[in-house]
């Protein structure tokens, strides 16, 4: 797919052109970038994007300003350029995961999509991905020329969508390993991880019995964690003992009897030890309070 010429519009541009040159830098090495509204160039071009009234993804049409638009998902979200695009090609930017092209979808591009179509309420409440995109645009003050403006906002987007593919495929990857270790778990109340990943959403949704989880963190002391609620509250299933709220290192050691205890959170969901040995001991104490 090398020496491609892709066109887009030329001018004012939003997230959705600039995220979708920002996808198809990841798997085509080198092409030639034409931003236009010429007819006749935008007619020679291998790849049309945003613009020229066509969604033809065999002959490399992706504008969705036509009569109609270009389609819209189950949840009604109408696809942009951008989405038209990740349907194409998100498959194959992800390395033929399926599970992370979809998750990007769900958390990145139909996001940009909804807010190019007029879909979403409250756009301009808070600054948006697409907003901070739009802000690349040189303002009226500025001598600014649209075409670098719009290859900075490019660099952006590709540093972006390079993170949304790490992060979706991170938690996917985590699900799996979170998954073996609730099923490994030899009393389902307690489940030890080998190494700090995320795990509320799995553990939330696999297992109604977790109450603490327990991980070594990243300088080489231990956890226990007290799962929550639900995902985003800050109760907890249980919380650990109130007698170990805000002590430290000889205090939390006096009180739990554990000379290497480190630290108790005030909040009562976060404590820590210096081995593992003394951290399943605290979490046995927290199961009998």
């Amino acid at each position: 797919m090398n020496d491609k010429i892709i066109a887009t519009h030329n001018g004012n541009f939003h997230a959705d052109d600039v995220f979708s040159i920002a996808a198809l830098r990841q798997i085509i090495p080198s092409f030639k970038l034409i931003r236009t509204r010429d007819l006749d160039l935008i007619g020679k071009a291998d790849i049309v994007i945003d613009v020229g009234g066509e969604y033809d993804p065999d002959s490399g049409r992706f504008d969705h300003h036509q009569r109609g638009g270009a389609g819209k998902r189950d949840n009604g979200v109408p696809y942009s350029s951008f989405g038209l695009i990740w349907q194409k090609y998100g498959l194959e930017i992800c390395q033929a995961n399926q599970d992370v092209a979809n998750a990007v979808d769900v958390n990145l591009v139909s996001m940009i999509d909804a807010v190019d179509c007029g879909h979403v309420e409250g756009v301009y409440n808070g600054i948006s991905l697409s907003q901070t995109i739009a802000m690349f645009n040189p303002t009226w003050q500025e001598d600014s020329h649209f075409d670098s403006c719009f290859d900075e906002a490019v660099d952006f987007a590709s540093r972006i969508l390079k993170r949304f593919i790490a992060s979706a495929d991170g938690d996917i990857s985590a699900k799996e390993i979170v998954t073996k270790a609730i099923t490994k778990a030899k009393d389902p109340r307690v489940v030890i991880l080998e190494k700090y990943i995320p795990w509320k959403e799995t553990v939330l949704t696999l297992s109604a019995d977790a109450l603490f989880m327990v991980y070594p963190s990243l300088s080489g002391e231990w956890i226990i964690h007290a799962v929550p609620a639900e995902l985003g509250s800050f109760e907890d299933r249980k919380p650990l003992p109130k007698q170990w709220a805000g002590l430290s290192n000889k205090a939390l050691s006096e009180v739990t009897d554990i000379d290497d205890a480190m630290f108790c959170h005030n909040g009562l969901f976060i404590a820590g030890a210096k081995s593992m040995e003394s951290i399943m001991k605290m979490a046995s104490i927290a199961l009998q309070d």
